[in-house]
């Protein structure tokens, strides 16, 4: 595993954005861990967060895009940071983009903030997580009613691993019926790997109990 998704991993952990314990879903599903990336709440935080975004944008989709859309609102600040964070670390001006969750009507009128998308724009869609295709089914419309333009791809930052609608994971549900690439920073396959056993900030997070709670929610929820 590349060294900046075990850094992440422990970064999530470090923020309290991933907790693990027993938490009750919208879903309803009992589940052994949880993210809330609303968690990321400093300028440090969301630095970091915006590095970790680009070098994974980079090594799945490349840099040859014009835009990266966030949607309202958590993905807002994960556009914003991580098009600071390309330009940081790579040179590359990406222009940013996001939607209103209602549109104006004086000023700067319209239902997108940021750039403006036009004919042609290749753009990579940015998000916290997806558990359902829902966002994606809000957001695709926006797009292309806005402009003809070419969705490269989805980047979120941890793939739950868990059934959608059917019995595929949610991702990749997303990209058969949208028919674009998914992808994420990591995934739960990823976080249990590197953190089984293994000390961060001075305690085992993920012991043997945990690890088997961990499996049998997967047993019983986790895509085919």
């Amino acid at each position: 595993m590349e060294q900046y998704k075990q850094e992440f991993i422990e970064f999530m952990v470090e923020s309290e954005v991933l907790k693990f314990g027993e938490f009750t879903l919208k879903s309803g599903r009992k589940s052994p861990f949880f993210m809330n990336a609303g968690a990321y709440v400093t300028g440090t935080q969301l630095r970091r967060l915006g590095e970790y975004y680009a070098k994974a944008i980079h090594d799945n989709y490349g840099l040859d895009f014009d835009v990266l859309f966030g949607p309202a609102y958590k993905g807002i600040p994960l556009a914003v940071a991580t098009t600071m964070a390309i330009s940081e670390l790579y040179g590359k001006d990406i222009r940013y983009c996001s939607n209103r969750k209602e549109a104006k009507d004086h000023g700067d009128t319209g239902i997108l903030l940021g750039s403006k998308l036009q004919d042609g724009d290749r753009v990579v869609i940015i998000e916290d997580v997806t558990t359902s295709g829902k966002s994606i089914e809000e957001t695709f419309p926006i797009l292309k009613a806005q402009a003809d333009v070419e969705i490269k791809g989805l980047m979120v930052s941890l793939n739950r691993m868990e059934r959608g609608k059917g019995e595929k994971s949610a991702l990749e549900e997303v990209r058969e019926l949208y028919g674009f690439p998914t992808a994420a920073i990591v995934s739960m396959a990823d976080v249990v790997e590197h953190l089984y056993n293994r000390e961060c900030q001075g305690k085992i997070v993920i012991d043997d109990t945990l690890k088997a709670a961990i499996d049998a929610y997967y047993g019983q929820y986790g895509a085919k």
